[in-house]
């Protein structure tokens, strides 16, 4: 199935370049653009997308409001410059179906897409950190019995789990690691395997939970 998207942004710089980085995807079509919220809720009308990439801060309906109007009927992520907290509250309340910050990168805006279209939220790894920290409660103690199998972690996708719970992405970790991003890239899906989570929130959902967190 090839998705198909529909990019909201008042910056036609901004626009082309996701539609460079998602056009080159086999799996995804650009298949109309928009530059204010009410160009935005006519083309979705119009072309009935599977996904809608809305940034928050442009004219007419705001990407937070586009997203609270289209939730009920198209996925969308809110792709946007500001990580303001009341922002990613309101967007996810308003049902938005990702986060992203547009410093982010090609492979987890690919990501946020493709999680969207099968029923995840992907938020931006540094958005995620914070809102750990703000939401999640102490851990539980854990029921009585044996825990469920689950296959450890070795001590270098340990250390590659802690960087994903910090927010660095795939190059940063590379860099800190003094490996090659493709290996780190290798490490997160082996990390997710183990783990049983599909995204990087899982993994740092696990390391906040286990008392890995850096």
């Amino acid at each position: 199935m090839v998705i198909r998207i529909l990019l909201a942004d008042d910056q036609e710089a901004v626009r082309t370049g996701f539609r460079l980085v998602l056009g080159a995807q086999p799996d995804m079509e650009v298949v109309g653009e928009a530059a204010d919220g009410r160009r935005t809720l006519e083309r979705a009308a119009a072309l009935k997308p599977d996904v809608v990439l809305a940034d928050i801060r442009m004219p007419g309906p705001d990407g937070l409001e586009v997203t609270r109007l289209l939730a009920p009927t198209t996925r969308v992520i809110v792709v946007t410059t500001y990580d303001l907290d009341a922002y990613v509250y309101t967007a996810l309340r308003n049902g938005a179906c990702g986060f992203l910050l547009k410093r982010s990168g090609p492979a987890l805006l690919a990501e946020a897409v493709r999680a969207a279209v099968s029923g995840e939220a992907l938020i931006s790894p540094s958005v995620t950190v914070r809102l750990l920290r703000h939401l999640r409660p102490p851990a539980e103690p854990r029921p009585p019995g044996p825990a469920p199998p689950q296959e450890p972690l070795t001590e270098r996708e340990t250390a590659v789990a802690r960087l994903v719970a910090s927010g660095m992405t795939n190059a940063e970790i590379a860099a800190a690691l003094f490996v090659s991003p493709g290996t780190v890239k290798t490490h997160v899906a082996h990390i997710q395997r183990k783990l049983g989570t599909r995204n990087r929130v899982g993994i740092a959902a696990h390391v906040w939970d286990s008392g890995l967190a850096p």
